[in-house]
């Protein structure tokens, strides 16, 4: 599972796989997660690097990297007015890692609700994360920080 899962981002990269895309500049890709454990759930990931985890990334990408995550984390938070967000990711199969291609989880909480299991709830309705995907995108512009 974990190779396709791989492949998947790859495919999802090339445009050979459909995504419900959030964001997408020169250096990441943000998508929403299929398998959501919120509401929100998104996927940030770098467009042009071959490393496993963060451990792997070379410095100089990760500058551009962590701007796209923090631009979609932001454009979260305005959307969907959560009561906080988790951003993660995982380094190694002992720290839960399960893709390894080098991905961060953006996942919104609200106080009282639990948060699923990867998985647990099966995939979720295209539909519905086409959806949200537009309803983040298009806070991205209020968000994002001015070019330096």
């Amino acid at each position: 599972m974990v190779s396709t899962i791989l492949q998947t981002f790859c495919k999802i990269l090339r445009g050979e796989m459909p995504s419900a895309k959030v964001y997408e500049n020169d250096h990441v890709y943000a998508f929403m997660d299929v398998f959501p454990q919120t509401r929100g759930h998104t996927l940030v990931i770098p467009k042009s690097s071959r490393a496993r985890n963060f451990l792997e990334e070379s410095p100089s990408q990760l500058g551009a990297l962590m701007q796209g995550v923090q631009t979609v984390a932001r454009a979260v938070r305005a959307a969907l007015n959560p009561d906080g967000l988790v951003i993660t990711q995982f380094n190694g199969s002992a720290a839960g890692q399960t893709v390894f291609h080098l991905h961060f989880h953006i996942i919104p909480r609200w106080e009282g609700q639990a948060v699923g299991r990867h998985a647990e709830g099966g995939m979720a309705d295209s539909n519905t994360l086409r959806a949200l995907a537009a309803e983040i995108a298009a806070k991205i512009e209020s968000v994002e920080p001015a070019p330096h």
